[in-house]
């Protein structure tokens, strides 16, 4: 790393990355959990799970947004010599430093079901999508102020995670064309070659 640079982090990324992951738990959980009928039934497992997921969805994107949006607010030019972190590899790192949270609330969602049938995999499900609205939303935050919100590497826990956390103390902002995400955390889309 150059002299005086940091390794930075897209937030909008940090936050997205667990968003497919926790969704497709949810989804293959709940797929799975209502074949049995449970103690409570089918219909009132789906319906106390589709409850679960619209709560969970709220609520993960709501959590935190003041402190999300006091960091934005407050957020400095990244220097020429911080390292910007490619999406891939923070997606990676969150993934790799949750993978043993993700496969025990899978089978949590799973042995569940005998109680109460897809509930608890809608519930993942709905965290997911949580996730992935509060990343459109920071997206929109960022296009709005035509910057790129970063934060550095060594400032997230352990796991990759916590983007917005008491150890995070400011963010870095970029040009919007920098690094290979787009606002929001998704692939970037590229033109094809003529």
């Amino acid at each position: 790393m150059a002299r005086g640079g940091q390794g930075l982090a897209r937030v909008a990324v940090v936050v997205r990355a667990g968003a497919a992951p926790l969704w497709w738990c949810g989804v293959v959980a709940a797929g799975v959990g209502v074949l049995p009928s449970g103690f409570t039934g089918r219909r009132i497992g789906v319906m106390a799970g589709a409850a679960l997921f619209i709560v969970a969805a709220a609520v993960v994107a709501l959590v935190r947004r003041k402190r999300y949006s006091a960091l934005a607010r407050a957020a400095v030019r990244a220097s020429k010599h911080d390292v910007l972190q490619d999406r891939s590899v923070a997606v990676r790192n969150w993934r790799r430093g949750h993978r043993w949270w993700l496969l025990l609330a899978f089978a949590a969602a799973l042995g569940s079901a005998s109680a109460v049938p897809a509930a608890a995999g809608l519930l993942l499900a709905g965290c997911g999508t949580g996730l992935r609205l509060k990343a459109s939303w920071l997206g929109r935050l960022e296009r709005a102020e035509d910057v790129l919100l970063w934060v550095r590497v060594d400032w997230l826990a352990g796991n990759g995670g916590r983007p917005a956390g008491k150890a995070v103390k400011s963010y870095r902002s970029t040009g919007i064309a920098a690094g290979d995400a787009a606002p929001g955390g998704a692939r970037r889309r590229t033109a094809a070659l003529v």
